[in-house]
């Protein structure tokens, strides 16, 4: 394993938030941040996820400390801590992004100013520094502030040894981005899949930062292996997941996945692809979610005709 450690840059607070986000209504739209609740869910002992507004947190607490998976965004931070202060007096010691993307990101700055560690994986360090467009959702999004960004990255993996809990973080190549981290509490037996996962309903795969749905699979596979049937997954979208969701969620990419490449090979268009509704009898379960249908089957033949 290789661990870079990065000069800290303490910045003032910036309020760097674009007010729009993806949301289930499958639209970007300005969002009241002032309504938004955060529900906190038990996973197992010391061990919780929080729900708000944006990727699913992960929450690890107790002697040592808090160790946070995540963060939503920057106007969500003080009900976070309010959250996080009903489990745990102590500090929020450290705090590892799975990805770059500022749903998940976005409270970076407002926990550096308190002393948090933030780890990531090199390439969300990287991301994090420069502008994107994302196409699905018409969405720009600017570098973040230095304060914003991880002080600690590694290159494949790290572990944390906290609150009597071995955590692993392990990087898992060109899934919903070049950066992602999955992590795994040993004792707990819980696994946080960060954008991996979308419990329930199609995922984002952000093919302009290294996504792909082969490597969505693969990491989807990864983790199915560690998994057992008493395991819990939180997954980055979505409710509370177990390992045979997962495993339905794996039988539906890789069924897209095929249906696609049969269509790519035949020389079909998008346009003709879509209108073949070859998800007609997956839109029921997993189209009701984060994307559409047609979305997803965008996403999907893109990144597999390139």
């Amino acid at each position: 394993m290789r661990m870079i450690i990065v000069k800290k840059k303490i910045g003032p607070i910036i309020f760097s938030l674009i007010l729009t986000l993806i949301n289930y209504g499958h639209r970007i739209r300005a969002q009241d941040f002032s309504k938004v609740q955060i529900e906190t869910i038990p996973v197992a002992k010391g061990i919780y996820m929080l729900v708000g507004l944006g990727g699913n947190i992960g929450v690890g607490v107790g002697e040592d400390g808090v160790f946070l998976i995540d963060d939503q965004f920057a106007p969500l931070t003080e009900k976070i801590r309010g959250a996080v202060g009903k489990l745990s007096s102590s500090p929020i010691r450290f705090l590892l992004n799975t990805h770059w993307h500022p749903d998940h990101t976005g409270g970076n700055e407002n926990l550096d100013t308190t002393g948090t560690v933030i780890i990531a994986h090199d390439n969300v360090r990287e991301q994090m520094t420069v502008p994107h467009f994302l196409e699905a959702f018409n969405l720009k999004i600017p570098p973040s502030p230095p304060g914003a960004l991880p002080i600690v990255t590694f290159n494949d993996t790290v572990t944390l040894h906290l609150n009597g809990e071995t955590i692993e973080a392990f990087h898992v190549p060109f899934a919903h981005t070049d950066g992602d981290t999955i992590i795994y509490f040993h004792q707990g037996n819980v696994i946080h899949a960060g954008d991996i996962f979308f419990n329930g309903m199609y995922p984002f795969i952000d093919i302009s930062t290294g996504g792909s749905i082969t490597g969505t699979i693969a990491a989807v596979e990864h983790m199915l292996a560690i998994a057992n049937n008493e395991t819990k997954i939180i997954p980055g979208h979505g409710p509370l997941g177990t390992r045979t969701e997962l495993v339905e969620y794996r039988y539906m990419l890789l069924t897209v996945k095929r249906r696609v490449e049969e269509a790519i090979a035949l020389g079909m268009s998008l346009e003709a692809l879509i209108a073949s509704q070859p998800t007609a009898d997956l839109d029921e379960k997993w189209g009701k979610g984060f994307l559409r249908p047609e979305q997803f089957l965008k996403i999907v033949y893109t990144d597999l005709s390139r």
